[in-house]
């Protein structure tokens, strides 16, 4: 398995590098006022990519560690419920004792009458 990640993370690598050979090509970007700002098209695309994905993926992360702490505090709170019932339901129930009649004596030899 980890080598098939390795794989798709070179196969990516590799087809990023052949985007980027191919399309090192300076782009005008208009800025506020008159200011014209050129910068390479790879560039570009990186930082519209990372300013569309990083936000959502800072979102999903705080979303995740919130539903994390949820479910560890609901854990403990069932951890300690069932300590609070556990010696209730170990305590053998109180049987009033009853005396037990003897048991007559049973003799293996035949009886003579």
């Amino acid at each position: 398995m980890q080598f098939l990640k390795i794989l798709f993370w070179a196969l990516i690598a590799f087809a990023a590098a052949l985007f980027t050979f191919g399309n090192w090509k300076w782009v005008p970007i208009s800025l506020f006022g008159n200011l014209v700002a050129e910068v390479n098209l790879p560039v570009l695309l990186l930082v519209t990519f990372l300013a569309g994905f990083l936000p959502t993926f800072l979102y999903q992360r705080a979303v995740r560690w919130r539903l994390r702490q949820r479910l560890a505090a609901a854990e403990r709170t069932v951890a300690d419920l069932r300590a609070l019932e556990m010696p209730s339901t170990l305590q053998p129930a109180s049987i009033p004792e009853q005396p037990v009649p003897p048991t007559p004596a049973v003799s293996n030899s035949p009886e003579v009458a």
